[in-house]
C-alpha cells in the first residue's frame, strides 16, 4: 500500500460523499494503491450509516466506529493504527482541508522530507474562531515553552517511519501536532488554500480549547510547576523583606499595635498561593494516575 488517507468524522453525514469523491479524484493522480480510512467518533447524526454505504460502494474505503466520543486526536490515533500505507495523509472531514492539496503535499514530500505540514495562509474561519485559536496557540506556546503555529493543524503528509514512532507513543493524552513535532525527522511546511466550511460550525468552542490546552500543558510540559516554584520563591522573598522591615520598625518603636490589614492580606495571599500550588500538583498527579491505569486509548465498536 502506497498511500493512506485518514479523516476523523464527526457530524459530517451530508458531506461524506463529496469528501470521498474529491479524495479519490485527487489521489488517482498519484497512485492507484491507496486506502481511505474514515473514523467515526460517535456522531449524533447518521455519519456511520453513510460510511457503511460508501464502503460498500468503494472497495478502497474502510470505516471505524468508536464506541463513544473520544475526541478528534483519539480518532486520528485509531486511524493511524489501522493505516498500511508508506505515506499517510491526515485531514479533517469538513472540507476546509481541501483534498486537492494532497497532490501538492505529496510532491513536496518527494523532495526528501518525512513530514510536510499544510500551512493555512488565509484561514476561512469566523472572527471569534480565529481569535480563540490565536489565544489557544499563544497560551500553549508560552506554557510549553515551544513554538506553536496557529496556521498549522492536523493536515499534512507523513512517512511511515514517522507514523510508526507516533503510534508507539501510547500515552493517554493525545495531541497529534505536538506528537509530530516531538518525534522530529525532516519536516517542512507548504502553503495551502484553506476553504470555507461546507456546513455547520466548529465543534471546538472556547471551553473545549481551554481544556485541550490544559491537557497538552500537563502532558508535554513541566513549566507550570517551574512557574509555581518561582512564584513561591518570590512570595517567600517578599515575606522575608516585609519581616525585616517590620522588625526594623518594631526595634525603633514605630510599631505599637500590629496592623490588622497587613495580617489579613498576608493570610489571603499565602493561602491563595498554597491552594494554587496544591491544585497544580494535584492536576499532574491526576494525569499520572490516569496514565498508570493503562486503559485503552480508544474502543472500537464496529469496522467495515
Amino acid at each position: 500500500m502506497h498511500l493512506s488517507i485518514i479523516s476523523p468524522v464527526y457530524q459530517a453525514e451530508a458531506i461524506l460523499q463529496e469528501l470521498v469523491d474529491r479524495i479519490r479524484k485527487a489521489v488517482n493522480g498519484i497512485t492507484d494503491s491507496y486506502e481511505i480510512i474514515l473514523v467515526e467518533d460517535a456522531s449524533r447524526d447518521n455519519s456511520w450509516i453513510e460510511i457503511e454505504r460508501l464502503a460498500q460502494k468503494y472497495p478502497e474505503l474502510s470505516g471505524i466506529k468508536l464506541s463513544r466520543n473520544f475526541g478528534q486526536h483519539y480518532a486520528i490515533t485509531a486511524g493511524l493504527d489501522a493505516a498500511r500505507g508508506e505515506w499517510i495523509v491526515v485531514m479533517d472531514c469538513d472540507l476546509q482541508d481541501r483534498p486537492e492539496e494532497i497532490q501538492n503535499l505529496y510532491q513536496e514530500a518527494q523532495k526528501g522530507f518525512d513530514v510536510v505540514l499544510a500551512r493555512r495562509v488565509n484561514r476561512q474561519d469566523g472572527f471569534f474562531k480565529r481569535l480563540s485559536s490565536r489565544i489557544f496557540y499563544r497560551t500553549l506556546a508560552w506554557f510549553t515553552g515551544s513554538d506553536q503555529d496557529e496556521t498549522i493543524g492536523n493536515f499534512g503528509i507523513y512517512h511511515r517511519k514517522v507514523i510508526d514512532q507516533i503510534v508507539g507513543m501510547r500515552e493517554s493524552i493525545r495531541y497529534f501536532p505536538t506528537m509530530v513535532k516531538w518525534v522530529g525527522f525532516r519536516q517542512t511546511t507548504l502553503d495551502v488554500v484553506h476553504a470555507e466550511r461546507e456546513q455547520g460550525s466548529s465543534n471546538y468552542n472556547f471551553k473545549k480549547l481551554f481544556n485541550l490546552a490544559l491537557d497538552i500543558m500537563l502532558a508535554y510540559s513541566d513549566k507550570p510547576i517551574r512557574l509555581t516554584v518561582k512564584l513561591g520563591m518570590f512570595v517567600a522573598l517578599t515575606g522575608f523583606i516585609f519581616a525585616l522591615f517590620t522588625l526594623y520598625k518594631y526595634l525603633h518603636g514605630d510599631i505599637i499595635v500590629a496592623g490588622y490589614a497587613s495580617l489579613i492580606i498576608s493570610i489571603w495571599m499565602l493561602t491563595g498561593f498554597l491552594l494554587v500550588t496544591l491544585g497544580m500538583v494535584g492536576l499532574y498527579i491526576g494525569k499520572t494516575f490516569e496514565g498508570v491505569k493503562n486503559r485503552p486509548i480508544y474502543i472500537i465498536e464496529k469496522k467495515i
